[in-house]
């Protein structure tokens, strides 16, 4: 013998429902870094017009496509800067 099992409300409370929103970005191959990098500038301009990947100082490679000012800098790319031209800070 079968038997179903139908929802009870008990009728001093109710029930409620609660929906759950997710907010998803679109995600990105290398968008797990989310850094801005150094390359050569001539290099970034050579990309937008072919479509060909850059090499970051860091060795990343990917096709630029996104707003760096939206992006901390790439701590590798930094310290691989700073060690060639000495720190940008000022002094401090």
């Amino acid at each position: 013998m079968s038997e179903t099992l139908e929802p009870q409300t008990s009728p001093q409370g109710g029930t409620a429902t609660i929906e759950r929103t997710e907010t998803r970005e679109l995600v990105e191959p290398g968008d797990a870094e989310r850094f801005a990098h150094y390359v050569k500038k001539d290099k970034i301009l050579e990309s937008a017009l072919s479509g060909e990947p850059v090499i970051a100082l860091c060795g990343k490679v990917w096709v630029p496509g996104r707003d760096p000012n939206r992006f901390p800098v790439c701590p590798a790319c930094k310290e691989i800067m700073e060690a060639a031209f000495g720190s940008d800070d000022g002094g401090e």
